[in-house]
């Protein structure tokens, strides 16, 4: 750890104008950002007496090793500005509110011929109808579900949709009622489009006319006596009274307004929001994340406001009004930055009586709840990952904690296709955003401990070469200066190979020439599970029932998962091009098309002349030319006037279809499957 007056800047260097500021470790990682509206204040009080200091403030400042900041003209571009780089770096000292995931929507395409209901995330496109937020997206799709029986709309992707088409066979759910099929045209597209337009009219809350309509044609049916109809209509209506019934109304029908609440103890905080939009709940979230900064209420409004709508920019996912427990630190300058995000007005408030405030207690209720839950479940996960960080820190006789773990692995089929891959535990924890694949090539395709080589090479260059330009500078940067790609290059406190000796050696040899040996370096061996060190003529045998052993084997067969599925992906590729490779006027873009259309290789194989030439650009000549290159051998063979497909006289075609469908059923074979473990 680092003495704060080692990189304290002068009090004079520092501006007293608003700004954003950043503490980094010895790695240059970002372990904490912050904003001020006056930046000399703000840093002079982190570097005060450390016993006047909160004890996770004083561990913030000792762990870092510079300070940077950036000044900005106003205090909503300080807002802004922190937000993006908290997003960005993800500071560990940070309370980080959401997950990774964008809001679930119920949207219907209406901007395509025949419109599609289906969930969706991320940014909205023109023409496609939205309904949300909802959450989970389970809700949504059993709601979908419910609809489909009274309003058959499609659903499929276009790709379902077209094989359907093709092959003049609706899907499972058009025969069993929940789809109206138009893809073999038992609907015209303007009946399908209006019943599409009834879906939409229901979700927007006309759904009283609807369920009359339904009640109305049930009476009618019991007066004809068919009462088979009569009882389908009623569990139509039954079915539609329960989507009604999910989106009550709890507030003027003219609320559109996110409520959020919390609850903390000393060291974790349970956030829940509820989404109100047109006076009806539609979605709940949550989160429960640690504290590791010491903040007081309004700070932390301040922060999930922030991180919640730093992406938002319409008014579904930013609404109007937004109720939360306490005003945050700068509500005015907040307000603002929302309202521009938004396009119009944004309030902040804090509800004291009436409906709202009984929906806000309400929410507040589902924090305590959420929080509790979550500790009563975390106990023993918790208990169970520091066991076995520190079991096997203490068996491999290291001084420093095992805080990020990276295990590599190889993966190829007899030296071809080679794949190295680099998964990362976190506090035990896999964290799937720093993986990485390697395609190794050329010479370091030879055997597997010259891959690995290649691939250790190339993943702690960019660590060498930061090592070498020394610590950073404390000062004033830009705001461009982010250092966004220096992420990748955070060094382990544990490197795991997956083999034995010879492995572990080459890992060694790679570290020792970057200049990186401080780095320790194991290898986990399939046969006993043994554990070998460098150097040492004898494994490390844990017992069987070690926790540190079982973590262990978790991420060497995650990274054996993770190089397979890299190795699969590059051999399909691999065998499509080769396929069609050389073919005379099938280009690139010709080639995607034909496999987009079919689905396969071996579809397009057994396709024959005829249909190859439904694919746009492929006309008679080169679809000669395309059959000809997959099905070699039968140039001398009658052409089969009924297909196109050159048939060899008095064979049959089962041993082609045979092959045909070895080739679709190869990837996934364990024949394949062995092949592949490098």
């Amino acid at each position: 750890m680092a003495d704060p007056a080692s990189y304290r800047p002068a009090a004079g260097e520092i501006p007293t104008r608003p700004g954003v500021y950043r503490f980094r470790d010895r790695d240059r990682r970002v372990i904490y950002v912050g904003k001020a509206k006056n930046l000399r204040a703000r840093l002079s009080s982190y570097f005060q007496d450390p016993a006047r200091l909160a004890t996770k403030t004083r561990t913030m400042v000792f762990t870092a090793q510079a300070v940077e900041w950036t000044v900005v003209g106003s205090e909503v571009e300080a807002i802004q500005l922190e937000y993006s780089w908290i997003k960005e770096f993800r500071p560990r000292f940070n309370i980080m509110y959401r997950d990774d995931k964008s809001y679930p929507y119920l949207a219907v395409t209406m901007n395509e011929q025949f419109p599609r209901v289906q969930v969706m995330r991320g940014d909205k496109r023109p023409g496609v109808k939205y309904f949300g937020p909802f959450h989970p997206a389970k809700a949504i799709r059993e709601t979908v579900d419910l609809m489909l029986r009274v309003f058959p709309v499609r659903t499929c992707s276009a790709g379902v949709f077209r094989r359907a088409q093709a092959q003049d066979r609706p899907c499972l759910l058009g025969y069993i009622g929940k789809c109206s099929a138009p893809c073999v045209g038992r609907i015209s597209p303007s009946e399908h489009r209006a019943l599409a337009q009834d879906f939409c009219d229901f979700m927007a809350g006309d759904a009283g006319r609807f369920i009359r309509e339904l009640e109305k044609a049930m009476a009618s049916a019991v007066e004809d006596l068919r009462y088979e109809d009569a009882a389908r209509l009623r569990d139509d209506i039954a079915a539609l009274k329960r989507v009604f019934e999910r989106n009550a109304v709890v507030l003027a029908e003219n609320t559109e307004a996110d409520i959020y609440a919390f609850h903390s103890d000393e060291l974790e905080t349970a956030v829940q929001v509820f989404h109100v939009r047109q006076g009806r709940i539609r979605g709940q979230r949550g989160w429960v994340m640690e504290r590791v900064e010491d903040v007081d209420d309004a700070a932390m409004v301040q922060q999930l406001l922030q991180q919640v709508y730093g992406d938002a920019a319409d008014e579904d996912v930013i609404p109007h009004e937004v109720l939360v427990p306490v005003l945050p630190e700068e509500p005015e300058e907040t307000a603002a930055w929302l309202s521009g995000r938004r396009g119009s007005r944004v309030h902040i408030r804090v509800p004291r009586r009436g409906d709202k405030a009984e929906l806000m207690d309400t929410v507040r209720q589902n924090a305590e709840m959420a929080l509790s839950l979550h500790k009563s479940r975390r106990t023993g996960d918790l208990t169970a990952r520091s066991a076995a960080l520190k079991e096997l820190q203490e068996a491999l006789e290291l001084d420093e904690p095992l805080l990020r773990i990276e295990c590599y692995d190889i993966s190829h089929s007899q030296g071809t296709n080679v794949v190295g891959s680099m998964v990362v535990v976190e506090d035990g924890l896999p964290k799937k955003s720093d993986y990485r694949r390697f395609n190794v090539t050329g010479e370091a395709a030879r055997d597997d401990t010259a891959s690995l080589r290649d691939v250790l090479r190339r993943r702690f260059a960019r660590l060498a070469a930061e090592r070498a330009e020394g610590a950073p500078l404390t000062g004033q940067v830009e705001e461009g200066d982010d250092d966004g790609a220096r992420r990748f290059s955070y060094p382990p406190s544990l490197v795991v190979v997956d083999g034995g000796p010879p492995q572990v050696a080459a890992a060694v040899a790679v570290l020792v020439e970057l200049g990186l040996d401080d780095l320790p370096v194991v290898g986990l061996a399939k046969r006993l599970e043994e554990v070998w060190l460098p150097d040492d003529e004898f494994p490390l045998v844990l017992p069987r029932s070690s926790q540190g052993l079982y973590l262990l084997q978790r991420l060497r067969d995650e990274s054996h998962r993770f190089a397979i599925a890299g190795h699969r992906k590059r051999r399909s590729k691999a065998m499509t091009e080769s396929a069609l490779d050389g073919v005379p006027g099938l280009g690139p873009a010709k080639r995607a098309a034909l496999i987009t259309h079919f689905g396969s290789v071996a579809k397009v194989r057994r396709a024959g002349v005829d249909r190859l030439t439904e694919v746009a650009g492929v006309g008679p000549k080169l679809a000669a030319a395309i059959d000809a290159a997959l099905n070699p051998g039968t140039g001398d063979a009658a052409l089969n006037p009924g297909t196109g497909r050159a048939e060899a006289a008095g064979s049959s075609s089962a041993g082609a279809e045979a092959g045909d469908a070895d080739e679709e059923a190869g990837p996934s074979s364990a024949g394949a499957e062995a092949g592949a473990d490098g």
